[in-house]
């Protein structure tokens, strides 16, 4: 704990110790509004100083977590002061500035404190400071439903100047709310009185009622005549490892944050991301949608039969069906429409008819009667249990295809958290309720399967005449001899059997052996009633979640709830619909294991979103619940999907086309949503490894790629630049955009990070695959040489500078001159290759749109705040200010819907000019002027251009520097070297007249042009000559001119030849004449490169750092 503020010299001998003097409220008022608790937990106490009274009363004891606004009494302690020194007490940490409390949720609160009358501070552990102590909520989203989101001072209250305003905005940190957050909000902000249910009657009662379905008391006996006893516990001990490893998975990630309505889809969308989530998030709830359909199906059969029993039949048997399904499903519907209160009711008293079946079953087990034992129940004994121990597969039957049967039984493990937004604790109830229904439900289905196995015989006739007698007693072996009954009479000598009763042949002997049995009848429609009443409920749940989410258009309207539980009314109607029509269709035999795979494929990435999780090792992985295991959690993933394919191999196939067809279309929809996944984290821990271990290994010449530190500004004010220097190293290198912020006033570092992530957003939406770097820095030089140094990361590092001509370098003030060219000299010296862009209309287009907003309206959209970014500093590029930062797709000029702006001609083609790189280029050629070796630069860079889709027409030519009278040679040896390089060309053309003399008109012009930049020291005194040299570095000197005389005449013949032979290229690419570093002048060398460009197609100077970028080794 730090120490107190000092106080100034003059009070600090008054000044009362710490801890002493604490006082109760004397009646002080602020002169502003008393400060709500919105923010701060805020008390207003007075100090007392007086020596003789140093004990605190109650009203002085500091609450635990609590701030105060404090206000110093007089020291000497005669009354409260009038005046208290305000200067003594203004310092960071005293004075709350306006707007210093407010709540994010109840808008911004203003309060005018009088510090000449009052000082007030906030008190943490007894200190004066503003800093707040750790409070959960800070850390809730907006409208969170647990309480108030709070917010914490930001850096800027605690550390910027006191002249300065912490909050320009609203928003203490400067941002809004995204539409993924203000959905959270939405949904977070519940009606007051909404039903929250607990652990036992929102998830156990809801998995339970699942788990036991019809399987239990019309399937489980059969899988124990055909399976046997051993066999049958191995099946449901298997189903309930896949469905505890799931159970686990399930309670990590639900305990891993705080949980939000939409179950499965929820948890594993906030895991994997929106692909997966959306993907698995549409077939599940359609898979509950069916399932309503399946479980009313199943009732509807149960309740013909009983009909058809007493000989009630309305129409047929299939048209029955139809119609009580129907009416059964109409119920169903309405129990649910009146409310999550109702349908939670109904599900009790379902629980509590299944669990007296479940007990009469067992209590009837332990009843023999005689009348039962021709059906096969003899009551429990030894030898009945030996042999039903092992298996009697019967009808084609094995092991994988009974338990492709009994799976579908243990799928409803999902039941409670798909309601998770209407449990009062999600993270408590998720895991304790689902792991205790599988353990109670696993316990069950093996004392199911032990009991009928060891009181039913396999077979019998229901004939109480099938006695034996005593002669026949001996050759008997069945177990059923033991007990005088001889059953052999439904046993055929071809193996084949006809018998009506035990275990293998009536699917309703559970009821013969309860001890009533209409009770299992009972608990059979229970069982098929509350799974329909349970998939009803969990499909618009899901569905609304996703709807919400936004990940497939079109469909926002289920997303509107309605009443106090936000209910999903139209969801509710949407699953009605689907489950009616596929009741209508009474035959589920075919979709039946597809719904089952829907599932499965639910539970494999549950499983494998807790794998992944714990694989990209985030920091924000940290389940409260301790008992899970990444690579347990992996064996469970695998397990669904192998018990996937054993179910149905054809439907598992269909299910995984389904999920991956809706995986890739997510992925290309790409929904503006970010919800931290572990797909996320795994990229970044993937990235970092990879970066990591491309440092480790040394660089080749076979895997040089040209990396850019593009010098762009704004990355849309130079366009032409972005896009060209995009085309060649997209998919291929780095390309970094460069940014140097000057200017007077002192640097705003929060809003260059705010810069920071607009642009990046503005470049990924643009689908530029880049960085967007800024610096602050004194000038251009000395940012650029920060972003030389800096810029990258390991191996992911700039090799070469891209920047723009500066076009306007006779009109501005020369020193900007000397800084472009450093620049220059300074990238060689850093050994980095330079290129230089010059179109004839220009690069910056940042002064022709009249708009302030940065970012287009799909940009607007997706919750990021319009700033207008005013900028007053000189560019790289250009010596005049640029006044906005705006973008060339929303100008005015051309944005679509609006009348075009009138601009002037030179805008006009700049403008046009500014998109010429972003069109396909049609047939023509790409002219490479490879005069000089710098190592393979000036040939490489064309060579990635025409890779690409947009220069694939375009051919390359190659121009190179000859003797006349070894033209031929120079060729061949041009296109060997070429070849080898396996480098495509149409034509190779070698100069033989570089060194000619230019046209004396040319040289005449040049020498104009550089008049004005001539030292003349042959006019002045030398002393005067020297000092004006240093005070203008830039003046070329005679002796330089005529020193560099052969190198002048050679740009002015250069560009007579590129006039000649490439004036109608679509790229010129040539390479970039050296001057050196302290011998020739900026003047002489901008000179020669504006004599160089002047007048020509688009062209690129390009100068490598004269290593290899090219080999032919392989």
């Amino acid at each position: 704990m730090s120490a107190p503020p000092s106080t100034p010299p003059a009070q600090e001998e008054n000044q009362a110790p710490e801890n002493e003097g604490l006082t109760v409220d004397t009646g002080l008022k602020p002169a502003g509004p008393t400060p709500s608790s919105s923010r701060f937990q805020v008390d207003l106490v007075a100090e007392a100083a007086s020596g003789a009274d140093k004990t605190p009363t109650a009203g002085g004891e500091e609450a635990k977590g609590r701030f105060r606004v404090v206000n110093f009494m007089d020291p000497s302690g005669a009354s409260p002061p009038e005046v208290v020194p305000a200067e003594g007490f203004q310092n960071g940490d005293t004075v709350m500035s306006e707007g210093s409390l407010h709540s994010s949720t109840g808008g911004q609160h203003h309060y005018h404190y009088d510090t000449h009358t009052n000082t007030y501070y906030l008190r943490t552990f007894g200190h004066n400071t503003i800093d707040a102590v750790p409070n959960i909520d800070f850390y809730r989203q907006s409208a969170a439903p647990l309480g108030d989101k709070l917010i914490r001072p930001t850096l800027s209250e605690l550390h910027d100047e006191l002249d300065k305003e912490p909050f320009e905005d609203g928003f203490a940190n400067g941002d809004e709310l995204t539409p993924a957050e203000e959905a959270a909000a939405k949904e977070a902000a519940e009606p007051k009185g909404a039903v929250k249910f607990g652990w036992i009657k929102g998830v156990l009662v809801r998995c339970m009622l699942n788990i036991w379905g019809v399987m239990l008391f019309i399937r489980m006996s059969w899988i124990v005549g055909q399976a046997g006893i051993v066999l049958s516990c191995v099946i449901v001990l298997m189903a309930t490892v896949v469905t505890t490893i799931t159970g686990l998975s399930t309670s990590a990630i639900a305990t891993n944050g705080f949980v939000r309505g939409g179950g499965a889809y929820y948890l594993i969308s906030r895991s994997l991301g929106p692909e997966f989530g959306g993907s698995i998030g549409l077939i599940f709830a359609f898979a509950n949608a069916v399932a309503v359909a399946m479980y009313v199906v199943g009732f509807a059969e149960t309740v013909v039969e009983l009909l058809g029993s007493v000989d009630c039949i309305m129409t047929d048997e299939i048209n029955d069906i139809r119609i009580i399904g129907t009416i059964t499903v109409i119920l169903l519907l309405g129990i649910s429409v009146a409310g999550m209160e109702w349908e939670a009711k109904a599900q009790i008293f379902l629980l509590v008819v299944l669990i007296t079946a479940i007990f009469n079953y067992f209590i009837g087990s332990f009843i023999p009667l005689k009348s039962k034992e021709s059906q096969g129940f003899f009551g429990y004994d030894s030898a009945i249990m030996m042999e039903n121990m092992g298996p009697d597969f019967r009808d084609t039957e094995s092991f994988f295809s009974v338990f492709a049967i009994f799976f579908p039984a243990a799928t409803g493990i999902l039941a409670g958290a798909n309601i998770s937004g209407d449990l009062s604790d999600p993270q408590l109830a998720i895991p304790r309720g689902t792991l205790l229904a599988i353990l109670i439900t696993g316990i069950v289905y093996l004392g199911v399967a032990i009991s009928t196995g060891s009181c039913i015989v396999r077979d019998a006739t229901g004939n109480g005449n099938d006695t034996l007698t005593a002669q026949f007693m001996v050759n008997c072996t069945d177990a059923a001899c033991k007990f005088g009954y001889d059953f052999s009479s439904c046993k055929g000598d071809d193996g084949q059997y006809n018998c009506r009763y035990g275990l293998q042949n009536d699917f309703q002997v559970m009821s013969i052996v309860s001890g009533f049995g209409p009770i299992i009848t009972a608990g059979i429609f229970s069982a098929t009633l509350s799974s329909a009443l349970a998939s009803l409920v969990s499909a618009p749940k899901v569905f609304q979640a996703l709807c919400k989410d936004n990940i497939y258009p079109g469909l926002e309207m289920f997303a509107k709830g309605y009443g106090k539980n936000n209910e999903p009314l139209r969801g509710y109607i949407l699953t009605f619909c689907i489950a009616l029509a596929f009741i209508l269709i009474a035959q589920l035999n075919v979709i039946a294991p597809i719904i089952s795979n829907f599932f499965l494929a639910s539970y494999a990435l549950i499983n494998f979103s807790v794998f992944h999780a714990s694989l990209a090792n985030s920091p924000g992985w940290r389940p409260s619940f301790k008992f899970y295991n990444m690579w347990v959690s992996l064996a469970g993933a695998v397990l669904c999907c192998v018990v996937m394919f054993v179910i149905n191999w054809w439907a598992a196939l269909m299910t995984n086309v389904i999920v991956m067809g809706l995986y890739i279309y997510v992925s290309y929809k790409k929904p503006d949503v970010n919800w931290g996944s572990s797909t996320q984290a795994l990229t970044y821990h993937q990235a970092l490894t990879h970066s990591l271990h491309l440092s480790s290994v040394e660089d080749h010449i076979k895997n040089f790629r040209p990396q850019c530190l593009v010098m762009t500004g704004y990355p849309n004010s130079r366009p032409a630049l972005l896009h060209l220097v995009h085309a060649f190293t997209k998919n291929v290198g780095l390309m970094i955009c460069g940014h140097v912020r000057t200017g007077t006033r002192r640097p705003n570092f929060k809003e260059l990070s705010n810069d920071q992530t607009r642009y990046q957003r503005w470049l990924l939406k643009n689908k530029t695959k880049a960085f967007y770097t800024p610096v602050f820095a004194d000038d251009m030089r000395q940012g650029t040489q920060y972003l030389l140094q800096a810029a990258g990361l390991g191996r992911l590092r700039p090799n070469t500078l891209v920047i723009g001509y500066k076009s306007d370098w006779r009109d501005g003030d020369m020193m900007n001159v000397e800084t472009y060219i450093h620049m220059i000299h300074d990238a060689f010296d850093f050994q980095y290759g330079s290129v230089v862009l010059r179109l004839k209309e220009g690069l910056d287009v940042s002064h022709i749109s009249e708009q302030d907003d940065l970012l287009s309206s799909q940009e607007k959209t997706s919750g990021m705040k319009d700033v207008v970014v005013s900028i007053d500093m000189t560019d790289g590029d250009s010596s005049k200010p640029l006044s906005k930062a705006t973008s060339v797709q929303n100008s005015p000029a051309i944005q679509k819907g609006q009348s075009p702006q009138r601009l002037n001609v030179a805008d006009q083609r700049l403008l046009d000019a500014s998109q010429l790189f972003k069109r396909k280029q049609g047939k023509g050629t790409v002219d490479v002027w490879w005069l000089f070796d710098d190592g393979g630069l000036t040939l490489l860079i064309p060579y990635l251009l025409t890779n690409k889709k947009k220069w694939k027409d375009c051919k390359i030519r190659v121009f190179i520097g000859g003797k006349i009278n070894r033209i031929d040679h120079d060729r061949r040896a041009m296109a060997t070297l070429l070849s080898k390089f396996r480098i495509d060309f149409s034509d190779i053309n070698v100069l033989g007249d570089i060194n000619t003399k230019p046209k004396k008109e040319n040289v005449t012009a040049f020498e104009e042009m550089i008049e004005p930049y001539r030292l003349n020291e042959d006019d002045m005194e030398q002393d005067a000559a020297e000092a004006q040299k240093a005070s203008e570095p830039w003046r070329i000197t005679d002796n330089e001119l005529e020193l560099y005389r052969a190198k002048t005449n050679r740009q002015i013949r250069l560009n007579e030849l590129l006039k000649e032979h490439s004036s109608t290229a679509n790229l010129i690419v040539m390479s970039m004449p050296l001057a050196r570093k302290g011998a020739v002048s900026s003047a002489l060398y901008m000179s020669w490169l504006e004599t160089l460009s002047k007048d020509l197609p688009p062209l690129l100077l390009v100068r490598g750092n004269h290593q290899s970028v090219l080999t032919f080794y392989s």
